[in-house]
C-alpha cells in the first residue's frame, strides 16, 4: 500500500517562500507521476501542478506558473513543490497524490480521478 506524507507547510508572509515535500513509501514511486493539489477554506480541492515519472515533463495551473516549481528525487522517493512569491490567496491545505497510470508522460493531470493515492495534507497560510 502506497503512503504519502506531506511536510513543509506553515505560516509565511506574502511574498515569501515555502518548499513542500511529499515522501512516498510502499510502492514504486519512480514509475508514477505525481501531482500537487490544494483546497482553500470553503472551496473545492483544485489542481496545482504535476510531474511525470521521470521528471521530464512538468505541468502547472496558470495561477502558479512562474511562482511554483514541482520537482522530484526518485532516489529519495520524494516529490517537492517550491513555492515563491506567495500570495494570501495561496492559503490552503496542500495535498500530494500519485498518478494511477504507469510511466505516463501525457494525460489529464488536473483530473483528481486519475490519482489513486493521496497524502493527508499540509497547511499553508500566507498572511498579508
Amino acid at each position: 500500500q502506497v503512503q504519502l506524507v506531506e511536510s513543509g507547510g506553515g505560516l509565511v508572509q506574502a511574498g515569501g517562500s515555502l518548499r513542500l515535500s511529499c515522501a512516498a513509501s510502499g510502492g514504486t514511486f519512480g514509475r508514477y507521476g505525481m501531482g500537487w493539489f490544494r483546497q482553500a477554506p470553503g472551496k473545492e480541492r483544485e489542481y496545482v501542478a504535476a510531474i511525470t515519472w521521470s521528471g521530464g515533463y512538468r505541468y502547472y495551473t496558470d495561477d502558479v506558473k512562474g511562482r511554483f516549481t514541482i520537482s522530484r528525487d526518485n532516489a529519495k522517493n520524494t516529490a517537492y513543490l517550491q513555492m515563491n512569491s506567495l500570495k494570501p490567496e495561496d492559503t490552503a491545505v496542500f495535498y500530494c497524490a500519485q498518478h494511477k497510470y504507469y510511466m505516463a508522460n501525457y494525460g489529464t493531470w488536473e483530473r483528481q480521478d486519475d490519482y489513486d493515492y493521496w497524502g493527508q495534507g499540509t497547511q499553508v497560510t500566507v498572511s498579508s
